[in-house]
């Protein structure tokens, strides 16, 4: 999809945005999070859509990270996140992941829906995550079901390029993330949807919003009447919706907010 691009906010429109940012905030109930790749780029993980910086402007995704080329090509798709692995391994928690567990552990945040498969909402802290892409904490065999805890087996990639063997078939396992082609876990989805409902407020940091179904939950929210911000450093199809919108690293605006509530 085609964005955008708007011309920064000046500072006093920042300052009233975030304003009206935490007024929303103080009145809501029941506060739900979206998050997506702009709140993990601050800790060194690439986003996926960004022109000339996102993963998809290297790679096919159908070539290297669908169901059918890593049934197919194993050893490719491994290649592919050989880079994309290291950066998650090495990752900690941003002020961003900071903020927002510190929010849910005072009761403002109901739930995080994340896009994300890095982890790092829980690392920060946050207990409520509906990982609606999967993660990589764990990998399971496609042939006999097996699963197990992957750091050991990603480590062992990186080190010499070794696949992930199942330990009981010796097929190659898969890490736990949603590819191209795959379904995703339905009752994860079915909890963000009635989270979405349920809420009074939804907070969107750092997602494009363009890719379903997480897309979509800003509109159901709205549509049950909840209002909504979103925070990105780009422009959404979903601005429109918006109550407030705040242009700015999510790692200095999100923080700014939880200080104040």
């Amino acid at each position: 999809m085609f964005r955008r691009r708007s011309s920064p906010p000046s500072l006093h429109a920042i300052q009233q945005d975030l304003a009206r940012a935490l007024a929303l905030l103080k009145e809501a109930k029941r506060v739900v999070v979206l998050t997506g790749a702009g709140i993990s780029t601050p800790s060194g993980i690439p986003d996926f859509r960004s022109d000339m910086t996102g993963l998809w402007s290297f790679t096919n995704p159908f070539e290297v990270a669908s169901l059918w080329a890593f049934r197919d090509h194993p050893q490719r798709f491994y290649k592919w996140l050989q880079p994309l692995a290291a950066d998650i391994l090495k990752a900690r928690p941003n002020p961003a992941h900071l903020a927002l567990a510190e929010m849910e552990r005072r009761g403002i945040i109901d739930a995080i829906i994340t896009q994300n498969i890095d982890g790092l909402h829980q690392v920060a802290g946050s207990q409520r995550v509906l990982e609606i892409h999967g993660h990589v904490r764990e990998v399971h065999c496609l042939t006999c079901g097996w699963e197990g805890e992957s750091p050991p087996y990603l480590e062992a990639f990186l080190r010499s390029g070794e696949l992930p063997i199942c330990p009981q078939c010796g097929g190659v396992m898969k890490p736990k993330v949603v590819l191209f082609g795959e379904a995703l876990p339905h009752d994860i989805v079915v909890a963000a949807q009635e989270a979405a409902l349920h809420s009074d407020l939804m907070l969107v940091a750092g997602s494009s919003l363009e890719v379903m179904p997480a897309a979509d939950l800003p509109a159901l929210a709205v549509r049950s009447g909840s209002k909504l911000i979103i925070a990105t450093l780009g422009m959404t199809p979903y601005d429109h919706l918006a109550d407030v919108l705040l242009r700015g690293d999510v790692a200095q605006t999100l923080p700014w907010l939880a200080q104040r509530l």
